[in-house]
Parts: structure tokens; sequence; C-alpha cells
């Protein structure tokens, strides 16, 4: 069971991650706000569920609207900054999150908001005597499979994807050939917004939809880009699963493990501790070990 939780959310970081890697792979751009993108998602999913009650419906109506919202934030404040240091990357997705933030606090208030599953996403599913799965967090992990799926094949077997990885070799190349190199980013940028929006709309139900939930889930993206390898999609992909199993099972059995030699009341309190710091202290092995990751891309 725990394994499956690891796979779930390993699956989610990749959503994210994934989205990360491209605009910080490709474009070179540090975007701290990618966070705020995964909450407008949940948001905006959050809001047509309720209206249209229906969260399927909701969800696919979502991702262009994210996508949309990822365009305009590229547009507008990420396309002036591709020159500059990363301190002023940093510093003004910074200056994005505190407004997208405040953006949806006068839009949908301070509260979160639940959202409801249909009753078919709200059962069970028996494999085996003993193992009792929810439907909805397999379906979580099989749209995370298919999105991965989705993305090697856009990535290695079609003509964006030439491209993409084209402009993450040698931009200047590629729009001395005549590609449109700022639509091109804009694309990519927009196709990030809407992998971490997903994220968020597939969380949403789980933990509600809410102001700044992003913020904690950006830095873990962060480590799992760093630990794969930045701009590797296959990077992303196991590195999200190493460190969505690593987090999972260390909180759910390193307790257990420290009581084999340690008092109980020792254990509860050094145990959570180590566990918050394993996925850092992995990303400072491969850093240390393989400084570009674990699978960086074969050109850079």
């Amino acid at each position: 069971m725990q394994i499956l939780n690891g796979l779930q959310l390993g699956l989610l970081l990749f959503l994210v991650a994934s989205g990360l890697t491209l605009v910080f792979g490709i474009l070179d751009f540090v975007n701290l706000a990618h966070a705020s993108l995964y909450m407008v998602g949940a948001m905006v999913c959050a809001s047509l569920t309720l209206s249209l009650d229906n969260f399927l419906l909701a969800v696919l109506l979502s991702l262009p609207i994210t996508a949309v919202v990822g365009w305009v934030v590229e547009r507008v404040v990420a396309r002036r900054l591709y020159g500059r240091d990363h301190l002023d990357q940093v510093l003004a997705t910074f200056g994005l999150i505190l407004v997208l933030t405040t953006g949806a606090h006068l839009i949908w208030g301070p509260q979160g908001i639940a959202v409801p599953l249909p009753q078919w996403l709200q059962g069970q599913v028996s494999l085996g005597e003993t193992l009792v799965l929810p439907v909805y967090r397999l379906v979580i992990i099989a749209t995370g499979l298919a999105a991965a799926g989705f993305l090697f094949w856009l990535v290695n077997y079609t003509r964006l994807g030439m491209l993409i990885r084209a402009g993450a070799s040698n931009r200047q190349m590629v729009s001395a050939l005549g590609i449109n190199i700022e639509l091109l980013f804009s694309v990519v940028f927009a196709l990030g917004a809407v992998l971490a929006g997903l994220a968020g709309m597939l969380i949403a139900p789980i933990t509600e939809a809410s102001l700044g939930m992003g913020n904690n889930i950006i830095i873990t993206a962060f480590v799992v880009i760093i630990v794969g390898g930045i701009g590797s999609m296959k990077g992303a992909f196991i590195a999200a699963m190493l460190i969505g199993l690593i987090d999972t099972l260390g909180r759910a059995y390193l307790d257990g493990a420290f009581k084999l030699f340690m008092t109980s009341e020792a254990a509860e309190n050094s145990a959570p501790a180590l566990s918050a710091m394993l996925i850092y202290i992995i990303m400072a092995l491969v850093l240390a070990f393989k400084p570009k990751g674990l699978f960086p891309p074969k050109v850079r």
C-alpha cells in the first residue's frame, strides 16, 4: 500500500517537475512561479467542478485555461527575463508568486475549496484478500503514466519535440534556420503550465484547492530535476519515482526501524526529521558524485 502511495506521489512530482525541467532546461529560465500555476490549475478546476457538478469535464476545461495563464505569464513576464541573470529571474518570479497568490485571494477568497469527486471515483478496488485500493488513487497513477507516455512521444517522435530538443542545444541556430523561437518558447512555457496545473487538479480532491498549495511541492520538484538532470525528461521521471518512494517509505517505516535500537520516544522524534531530510541528502550525494544529475541530456 505504501509503495502505491509512493508511486502516486512520484507521478504527481513528475508532472510538476517535467514542466519545470522543460522551462528550466530548455529556456534556461528559473521559474519559482511554477508553483503558482499548480495552484491556479487546482483553483480553476475546483470552481468549475462546483459550477458544472462534473469533475472530469472541469479538468478538461481547466487544462486550456491553465495553458492560457501560462502563455500570458510567458509573454508579459518571462520573455523579458530570458537574457537576464538567474538572480533576476528568481526575484521576478518570486514577485509573480505574490501577484498570482493575491489575485487568487481576490477571486476565490482565503478559504480552501473542497473538490467533490463523482461517486464512481469514491469507491475502492480489492486486490486479493487484504489489499484494498481507492479507485481515485489508481486514476491518479494511470493519468500520471499516460502523461509521461505522452511527453515521451511528444519530445522524441514529433516535429515540436525535435524543435524543443534543438532549441535546448542551440537556440541561436534554430532561430537562424527561420524557426520562430519566441513562439516555440511560448508553447514550451504553456505546456509546462498545463503539466503543473494538471498535478494541482489531481491532488485537489485529496487536499482541497488552497492558496499557496504549491509552495512546498516546488522545492521538491527542484530536487527532482537536479537529481535527474536538468532538461532530461527521462531523468525527471526516474528521479520523481525515486524521491516519491523514498519520501513515502521513509515516513511510514523509519520510526519502526529506529525503535529496534532506540527508545520509542527518541525514534518518534528523530524519524520524522530524518525522513524530511532524506531527499536532500540524496540530492547532495548526487551533486557530489554526478553534478549534472543521474541522466543529464546528451547535448547541452
